[in-house]
């Protein structure tokens, strides 16, 4: 039987782990809409450099040179994998972890994972990461993370031989706080290539550029590659929270259940051992009584 003793001690646990799913829940709200402005920011560099590749690939058509050769197919694949270093996200991981495993085939592959407890759950399915980052704290770890990302993208075309790069992410979508994403980051599909080198230039003034149009090319190409990256971590860690958000929310309400019952046979116990007492009380005063 529980004594109002102990039934104290759980009700201020109880309060202490409120206190702290509601400084969890406020945190995430604030880092949720941190993420989505970063991700927004990023929109116009984008487009910037979207319409540098149009100026090289209107220049290439013009001269009448072909379009850069993508190279899709060739060598090995890699696959870039966003997980969370930090738990309390509900299934957030396990989602990612098993988009993941469902597009990697029979063949070997380079596999990058950033998010330990990504990298825990497949090496568990047995595909170990063959690099593995952390998460940033912040917005402003972001850019840093994207570079070694991007020299890593770069090792691995030079020294492994490979030919295409995929990234896999968790996005919100509406309601759902965690759908998982794919997007190719090497090579430049043909069709994209295309599309931009028959673009209309949005302006009356032409475009000039004085670098060599493969040194641009190159340099655009390594740019996109940074946006994309940069916008599918926003977007993962705005989800991170947002499925955070959520668990925390439901371990709220669980929360004030479990208190209200925990006060209610607190209540309970307390008037029982009100009444034991009085009953004693007047027990004993009969008990004096009747010996007088």
């Amino acid at each position: 039987m529980e004594t109002l003793e102990s039934l104290s001690d759980a009700l201020e646990t109880t309060g202490d782990i409120q206190s702290i799913v509601r400084t969890m829940k406020a945190l995430s709200s604030v880092s949720i809409r941190q993420y989505e402005q970063a991700e927004d920011a990023m929109a116009d560099y984008a487009h910037t450099v979207e319409l540098g590749l149009i100026a090289v690939l209107r220049d290439r058509r013009q001269a009448g040179l072909p379009l850069p050769d993508a190279g899709g197919g060739k060598g090995r694949q890699a696959l870039i994998v966003i997980g969370s270093d930090r738990g309390l996200c509900g299934g957030y991981n396990d989602k990612i972890t098993r988009f993941a495993l469902s597009r990697m085939g029979d063949e070997p592959l380079v596999l990058g994972v950033i998010g330990t407890r990504a990298a825990a759950r497949l090496e568990a399915a047995g595909r170990p990461a063959d690099v593995l980052r952390s998460l940033p704290g912040s917005v402003e770890g972001l850019s840093r993370l994207v570079q070694s990302m991007i020299v890593d993208v770069d090792r691995w075309t030079r020294d492994k031989g490979v030919g295409e790069v995929w990234l896999v992410h968790n996005r919100r979508e509406g309601r759902i706080t965690a759908k998982p994403q794919a997007h190719r980051l090497l090579p430049l599909s043909d069709s994209y290539l295309r599309k931009l080198s028959q673009a209309e230039w949005p302006g009356r003034s032409l475009p000039l550029f004085r670098m060599d149009p493969e040194k641009q090319m190159s340099w655009l190409v390594q740019q996109r590659l940074f946006v994309l990256i940069y916008r599918a971590l926003a977007e993962a860690l705005a989800s991170e929270h947002a499925s955070r958000l959520a668990a925390m929310q439901a371990a709220e309400r669980n929360i004030d259940e479990r208190r209200d019952d925990l006060q209610q046979l607190y209540r309970l116990r307390r008037q029982e051992t009100i009444t034991r007492e009085l009953l004693d009380v007047v027990s004993g005063f009969e008990a004096v009584s009747s010996a007088d």
